[in-house]
Parts: C-alpha cells; structure tokens; sequence
C-alpha cells in the first residue's frame, strides 16, 4: 500500500503546503494557543520552537501499539517542546525543559531515511503539533530520496482543524491521545480549559481523513485511527464520557489503547490527585468503560 504522501509530493501538493504552513510561521495560529508569535523571527510562543524543528532523539521504538511496532519497531523521532505542556508529563525533559537540538530539513529528513533503512515499519512523529511545517519541509527530500513507508501522526490531541486539513493525504495513521473530558482538569494539568472540545473536534476531522484503523495481513498499521487514553488516578480522566464519546460519534471500531502507565512525573506531585500511580481496579474500570461503550479493537496490550 503506498503511502498517501507519494501522490502529494507527485502532484506538487505537498510542496504547497509546506510553503503555506511555513509562511504562517510569521504570525503562528496553527495550534488551538493561537499565540500569534513570530516564529521565523525569533518569536517563540507557547512551544518554544522558532524556525527549525527541536529533535530530542530518534530510533525505532517496540513499546509502541502492537499494530504500530509490529516486529521490526516504529521509527520514532521525538519533537523537543510541546503545546500543552502537562504537568505530569513522562518527558518532562523534552516538553518542558527543551532537552534537544534544532535540525534543518535536510538532517530531519535523513533521519526518517535512516529509520527505513534499518527496517522500521513507519515514520512515528511524536508530539508533532507544533512542527507540520517543519515536518512537511522535511519530507520533500525524504521522498526525492525514496522515503516510501506510512507516516504517523502521535499527537496530544490538542490540534487545530484547519492545520489537521493541510495534513490530509499526507499522513497515514492518526494516533492522538484523548487525555480528559473535564475542563477542571485540563486547566488544573496543562492550563487548556478547551482541551475536551479541542480533542473531540480534532479526532474527528481524524477520523474523517483516514477512516478506522486498517491493519496489513502482517499485523501491520497501513491507515487509520488509533486513539490513545491514559487512565488517571481517582478517575479524573473522565474515562467513561471519552468512550462513549469515540464509539458513538466517531465510530464504534476505533482501535483504543487503554494505557496503565501512568505514573506522577513533572510536578504532579504538587496535585494531591496526581501524586500516585494508578490502582489496577482504577485500570480494569477503565477497560469496562471501554467495552461498555461498545468498542471492541482494544490494543491488546
């Protein structure tokens, strides 16, 4: 299955659209903080990016959803800095304190190369939101050098519509979190009282572009949606709300992985709500609020 990028470099889309979205850089709205920043001038804004994308690292990656990883890895690169900057984040390094280096196009592109030559199953950029310019920049060579494997698009969910659109038929796998359905919440842990609409809205322009997941007779990722949810002690993800949510209004076969990891980083310490690990009872809930819902393509990890 070819990826979806090919047609858009052959029919000159793709190099359009880097050029826009760079261009936009001058006076950034393309994430939901609309900060107005003059990123090619030195203005940061929110996620402290200007011109050139921040890479803390990339490899290939087997901890990933079993139709992601596969048996050969997924080909991750790590964006330094992010839009929503939760305070429990696990990178907390990377998102908040900017551990990485800037990389122009041509070395972002090579590492995509690099990571399909060692056989990885896709191209997995993580916290992308704050860099498709870059990214699409990126890809042109990629292409021109044979880049040939599908792209991944694992995000926060915290993305804007309009910027979403300039990605379609260019990303292959739409693998977003839904971290919250109360606002309470995403102001208390990331200070986005608008995630919850924000994330609805983004995944199902997701959805729209991609459809469910399809995975290869190997087992493999081709095209899709895959949503990602982080259980959170005491309940306060809003667990049950987000399923019904993705099985009646995007689609009762959204592949989900339900996600146990989560443990107090950052300065969840400070939230007297965030400053334990989970319970296995608070996990097993989550997975009966998930099948309740109806959804059955649950990560079988």
């Amino acid at each position: 299955m070819e990826p979806s990028y090919i047609q858009a470099y052959k029919t000159g889309v793709l190099k359009d659209r880097a050029a826009m979205l760079m261009d936009a850089l001058r006076d950034c709205t393309l994430c939901p903080r609309e900060c107005h920043a003059d990123r090619l001038s030195g203005d940061l804004g929110t996620c402290k990016t200007g011109e050139l994308a921040v890479v803390s690292s990339y490899m290939p990656h087997f901890g990933e959803e079993s139709p992601i990883s596969g048996t050969r890895g997924s080909g991750t690169i790590f964006f330094t800095h992010c839009n929503l900057l939760c305070n429990f984040c696990q990178n907390f390094d990377i998102s908040h304190e900017g551990r990485g280096q800037p990389v122009i196009p041509r070395e972002l592109a090579d590492m995509m190369l690099t990571l399909q030559s060692i056989g990885c199953h896709n191209i997995n950029f993580v916290t992308p939101t704050h860099v498709v310019p870059q990214i699409l920049q990126a890809l042109m060579p990629a292409v021109e050098d044979g880049l040939s494997i599908p792209l991944v698009y694992n995000s926060g969910g915290y993305d804007r519509v309009s910027t979403l659109q300039q990605l379609e038929g260019i990303v292959d796998v739409y693998m977003p979190d839904f971290k919250f359905w109360n606002p309470d919440i995403s102001t208390d842990t990331c200070d986005a009282p608008d995630y919850a609409g924000i994330a609805r809205q983004a995944i199902k322009e997701m959805h729209r572009q991609a459809g469910d997941l399809k995975i290869s007779p190997a087992g493999i990722a081709e095209k899709g949606l895959l949503v990602r949810h982080l259980v959170m002690p005491h309940g306060i993800a809003g667990t049950r709300r987000i399923m019904e949510f993705l099985s009646r209004e995007v689609s009762p076969d959204t592949y989900v992985n339900i996600m146990p990891q989560y443990r107090p980083c950052g300065s969840a310490w400070e939230n007297p709500l965030l400053g334990r690990p989970i319970e296995m009872a608070e996990f097993l809930a989550a997975l009966q609020d998930a099948m309740d819902a109806g959804l059955t393509r649950l990560d079988r990890r």
